[in-house]
């Protein structure tokens, strides 16, 4: 069955090179409206401009879609909302969220400044933060919504280099999971791409010809995957030079201690028992965790009054 985004609206940020350039190009091939956002600054975060965002709704627009551009810093609440009311003027409603806008300031912890650190959550983490609240009541009162977040190798198995970048991107991810328990009763579904693609954030980090085999349109055919019609929830899409794969977090079974024996050296004591991975699960919820010590507990005591 073919993919299809026609009559859907869709808000792409970070959309003028890259990654976002190429979903929002694709959403429109496919019959999505598309917002172009892009603040137009370098790859560290500074300076600004249009050229770029304009540049993506002209080929929009030449294939014969619709699209409009806004230059608004996704770290900045009151441009986003601004954002969002220009796109509910044009179209009058928002159906897909791609949060896709980031920046880097890589650096290793110790040389890393605490401006550089907070600026890169700013982008990635509140950035999604505040797209997602400009959007989430119209979603609601619509019951529909996808919504995109990208995350990172770097946030979920780490990096040398990049402890804001990954810390950013591992936020979004526990962002995206309390998302999907409150927008479930209205057919909001949040799911996260993890790429690996050669653009300006990373081609001077590989050779060209790697590069080229890290095209964003690879990722981009994942991508489309993950909001439409049919889009899966909570999921983690890995992508990068034609490979995909998915990523999850799961929990062991775990182990009881009684009470009158908990102490560090138990604890070690039981370390292969809480670590053994043959009865591991993903949970659903914070609260399931809990729910499966109490029954551990629950099952102590009823052995105790045999």
């Amino acid at each position: 069955m073919t993919i299809s985004f026609v009559g859907k609206v869709a808000i792409v940020t970070g959309a003028g090179n890259g990654l976002g350039r190429s979903h929002a190009l694709e959403l429109a091939k496919r019959g999505a409206k598309v917002v172009v956002n892009d603040l137009g600054g370098a790859r560290d975060g500074s300076g600004a401009s249009s050229e770029a965002s304009q540049e993506v709704v002209r080929l929009i627009e030449e294939m014969g879609g619709e699209a409009i551009s806004h230059g608004a810093n996704v770290a900045n609440f009151d441009e986003v909302q601004d954002m969002v009311q220009q796109t509910m003027n044009t179209w009058g409603r928002v159906d897909i969220l791609i949060n896709n806008a980031g920046i880097l300031r890589d650096k290793s912890f110790s040389k890393m400044t605490i401006d550089d650190f907070k600026l890169v959550m700013d982008v990635h983490l509140m950035g999604s933060v505040n797209c997602t609240k400009a959007v989430w009541d119209i979603m609601r009162e619509q019951n529909y919504g996808r919504i995109v977040m990208t995350t990172s190798s770097s946030g979920m198995y780490g990096n040398f280099g990049q402890s804001n970048y990954g810390a950013a991107k591992m936020a979004v991810l526990g962002l995206m999971n309390t998302l999907v328990l409150e927008g479930a009763k209205n057919n909001i579904h949040i799911n996260a791409l993890a790429p690996t693609a050669g653009t300006r954030m990373t081609e001077d980090l590989m050779p060209a010809e790697i590069v080229a085999a890290f095209a964003p349109e690879a990722v981009t055919a994942g991508l489309l995957t993950l909001c439409d019609d049919d889009a899966p929830n909570r999921f983690i899409l890995c992508a990068g030079a034609g490979g995909y794969s998915s990523a999850s977090i799961f929990e062991t079974e775990g182990c009881f201690i009684p009470p009158n024996t908990q102490n560090p050296e138990t604890v070690r004591q039981h370390w292969p028992e809480l670590t053994a991975q043959d009865n591991q699960a993903a949970l659903a919820s914070g609260a399931k965790q809990g729910e499966k010590f109490v029954m551990k507990a629950m099952a102590f005591m009823k052995s105790q009054q045999q």
